[in-house]
């Protein structure tokens, strides 16, 4: 199963983006009004600069206080983006999240983001295909 289905099963293709000058404190409105985990760092809604999760919010009030929410999100932003193409394989976006200890996938194509991958995104599509070859092979062993 590739990305892109489940870009189409996803009710919205809008991935949402913060600028990296926003304010820790923004961001943490925004995962909370949205009901999101990560937050897409773009200065003008197509390019993605970074990413800012809840984990990285919760892991800087730790190491240093509520006196991280007054600074920017550039501050605290992952740069190293690990990102995919809506023809990458499901199954290969959910090794490399195991693998990179993170929930979230901007998808690219041709430098635009054209959304966003989760984990739990990642193994709905392949529980349900595992579902369908279930009922496939169910089907040939009983004759149907």
């Amino acid at each position: 199963m590739l990305v892109q289905t489940i870009l189409k099963s996803k009710s919205s293709s809008n991935v949402v983006t913060v600028s990296s000058s926003a304010t820790v404190s923004e961001a943490a409105k925004l995962l909370s009004e949205m009901k999101i985990g990560t937050v897409v760092v773009s200065e003008d809604g197509e390019t993605a600069t970074g990413i800012l999760s809840e984990r990285d919010i919760v892991r800087e009030l730790a190491n240093s206080g509520s006196g991280c929410l007054s600074q920017c999100v550039s501050d605290y932003m992952t740069t190293e983006l690990v990102t995919c193409t809506s023809q990458a394989s499901v199954e290969n976006v959910l090794t490399q999240m195991t693998e990179g200890r993170f929930r979230h996938m901007p998808v690219v194509e041709d430098g635009k983001l054209v959304g966003i991958v989760t984990l739990g995104d990642a193994v709905k599509a392949q529980l349900k295909e595992l579902a369908m070859e279930k009922n496939a092979l169910e089907g040939m062993i009983m004759g149907h």
